[in-house]
């Protein structure tokens, strides 16, 4: 049985710092990508970060570039998302993703196994 359990969220002001993690169980981590994706009260669903299974690969969505960063770790099963200089616009339920052998495409329909998700929310 696989699951993503999360950890990390809370409120934060803007210009502040949170770290998100991941940690997986009952899959085999190094064959899977992993992904942050985000879901804004009132909107769809959108991806944030991604990283390779190989963890050589990333993606980052245009508005993120430059203030989080994703990395993985496979002795411990866990992906973190290292976020900095938030701002109100970030504010979102966040969930990490799995995708067997998804290199960091990012394509949301591709994940098939998630966590429940965490709160950020950022204050002006």
């Amino acid at each position: 049985q696989v699951q993503l359990m999360e950890s990390g969220g809370g409120l934060v002001q803007a210009g502040g710092s949170l770290r998100l993690s991941c940690t997986a169980s009952g899959l085999t981590f190094d064959e899977y990508a992993m992904g942050w994706f985000r879901q804004a009260e009132g909107k769809e669903r959108e991806r944030v970060s991604c990283i390779s299974e190989s963890g050589w690969t990333t993606y980052y969505t245009d508005s993120v570039k430059g203030r989080f960063t994703v990395s993985r770790d496979d002795a411990t099963n866990t992906v973190y998302l290292q976020m900095d200089s938030l701002k109100p616009e970030d504010t979102a339920m966040y969930y990490c993703a799995a995708e067997r052998y998804g290199g960091a495409w990012c394509r949301i329909e591709r994940f098939n196994y998630w966590a429940q998700g965490t709160q950020v929310t950022v204050s002006s």
